[in-house]
């Protein structure tokens, strides 16, 4: 495990990668493996697994009364973990360290990083107070 959160690192179907994202939709997974990949990396995607929740105690049978109904298996939503083979990754320095580009070659800023911008507005620095 990392060292702190801000720097994650797992073993992916045997790999051991740095974590760019978990708990991506498939459309998310696309989006950063086609970025991730336009830069260099080698990426590894696995499913995530599904949420931990806790036992609900068994009530004691009462005698007479009828076996109560087994509950529903409830199947989380379809996420993946996306991670790179370089364990040095850090999706907040790459980001703002400047790192990461797009197939056009603009930087890569958070608000793209985010998909809140469909392009990569790089001409502002992300300090830039006003």
């Amino acid at each position: 495990m990392a060292i702190n959160q801000n720097h994650l690192f797992e073993d992916l179907d045997g790999v051991k990668c740095g974590i760019a994202e978990k708990n991506a939709s498939p459309e998310r997974v696309a989006f950063l493996k086609d970025l991730l990949e336009a830069n260099n990396f080698t990426v590894v995607v696995v499913k995530s697994p599904p949420p931990k929740t806790a036992a609900k105690p068994a009530a004691a049978p009462v005698e007479g009364a009828p076996a109560p109904a087994p509950e529903p298996v409830v199947e989380g939503p379809n996420t993946f973990t996306v991670g790179v083979t370089d364990v040095r990754f850090n999706p907040t320095n790459y980001i703002f360290g400047r790192l990461l580009r797009t197939k056009d070659g603009h930087v890569v800023t958070l608000a793209y990083w985010q998909q809140k911008d469909s392009v990569s507005h790089d001409d502002v620095p992300y300090y830039v107070v006003g």
